[in-house]
């Protein structure tokens, strides 16, 4: 008991580190970007219901746009933590596991940012949980979850085939009307030119596990069935998997709406491949320590990048090559323009007007700001990470 207590303690700890570490990724690096902002200001839908409701009550800011993802994020891992509790013979498998699932490169990153990613992990999870815990499903959660978004079409069709396998009429004629209901609501996306985007989709999805740790996590789903073990968590990530695998073979998919569903399996890739390191001799296990060794390596490089990524720019010849260009500079920016006393300015850039709205420049007809330089500009403003110029813009006052 005592042993598992530590465990738990180092969980929480592991946890609470992440969260303060988050919080302050957000207030010192990270500006809104135009997609986060169209959400804000455009779009309607849940994203817009949860970022609104946010700066209303805490104000146009970084923390008060991105803590509720945040807030989710924590929520699934705690979520994820209590799924497998009795998942493991071995409380320290358990922790591997969930610190895996904390550090992988497609969960992580999607605490940070304003998509529907971590929304849809945090209420796939809840659902899971529900019926690992009372052996029954969640009826009340699923039409609400219609309205959420679009990419719970694929839970509803998991449970489809769950429920064909767990010959549960109800789950069956529920989960079937939800699928094709979403799919009236939504569409189903055919347009553009058939083209294969196969190699881009498994790309993707290295990026979001690491390399090694997709690959190992296919074989992981693959032996399961083999071994007929498969779980309401299986049914799930294996159908979000293999239909974003067959639609890349005419279109380019939406990676968003398909990886919530795919990250939950963690567990089961962790159980399957330390009961197959535990049961192989120390001199044949080999493999399994260059495995380890590298995937350990691999997602401590994405923390670390996911937390300091801004010296990144001075080994990039191209700052827009990074991968995080779009969420810098918007903040600095409307920080030169106030030391300046300029709140109302005409932007060139529709889509930079709206970034630094929420900084609370607005549009106006006193000064001029274009991307471009031009003839008779007043003023340069620069902004620059580490002496590295990373964007620039010209303005002129009318």
């Amino acid at each position: 008991m005592l042993y598992k207590y530590r465990f738990t303690l180092l969980f929480y700890s592991i946890l609470a580190t992440v969260f303060v570490l988050l919080l302050v990724k957000t207030e010192l690096a990270l500006s809104i970007s135009y997609k986060e902002a169209v959400n804000l200001y455009i779009n309607h839908s849940i994203l817009s219901v949860i970022t609104n409701a946010s700066t209303f009550l805490f104000g146009d800011n970084d923390l008060a746009l991105r803590t509720p993802f945040i807030i989710l994020y924590l929520l699934s891992v705690i979520l994820m933590y209590l799924i497998t509790e009795n998942y493991f013979k071995y409380e320290k498998d358990r922790f591997i596991s969930i610190i895996l699932f904390m550090a992988l490169p497609g969960v992580l990153s999607a605490s940070l940012l304003v998509n529907t990613a971590i929304i849809t992990t945090f209420f796939t999870l809840l659902y899971i949980y529900y019926y690992e815990k009372k052996r029954k499903h969640l009826y009340y959660l699923l039409p609400f979850l219609l309205f959420v978004d679009n990419a719970f079409a694929i839970l509803f069709l998991a449970l489809f085939l769950f429920s064909l396998r767990s010959k549960d009429k109800k789950l069956l004629y529920f989960s079937l009307v939800l699928f094709f209901l979403s799919i009236f609501i939504y569409g189903f996306s055919t347009d553009g030119r058939p083209r294969g985007y196969l190699f881009d989709t498994f790309g993707i999805y290295a990026t979001i596990f690491s390399p090694l740790v997709f690959l190992y996590f296919i074989y992981a789903l693959y032996r399961s069935a083999i071994l007929r073990d498969r779980s309401l968590t299986w049914y799930i990530s294996i159908t979000a998997l293999l239909l974003s695998i067959l639609i890349s073979f005419r279109q380019r998919v939406f990676i968003e709406d398909f990886a919530p569903f795919v990250v939950i399996a963690t567990p089961i890739m962790v159980k399957m491949f330390l009961n197959s390191y535990r049961v192989r001799l120390k001199e044949f296990r080999k493999t399994y320590n260059l495995i380890a060794s590298v995937t350990i390596i691999l997602l401590f490089l994405n923390v670390l990048f996911t937390f300091i990524s801004k010296p990144l720019y001075l080994v990039l010849s191209e700052p827009r090559k990074h991968f995080v260009y779009q969420y810098h500079f918007a903040k600095e920016l409307a920080q030169e323009l106030k030391t300046r006393d300029i709140d109302y300015i005409y932007f060139e850039d529709s889509e930079l007007a709206l970034r630094q709205r929420f900084y609370g420049i607005k549009e106006g007809t006193s000064y001029y700001l274009s991307n471009s330089e031009f003839y008779n500009y007043d003023e340069k403003i620069v902004i620059s990470y580490y002496s590295k110029e990373l964007f620039s813009v010209y303005i002129k006052k009318l």
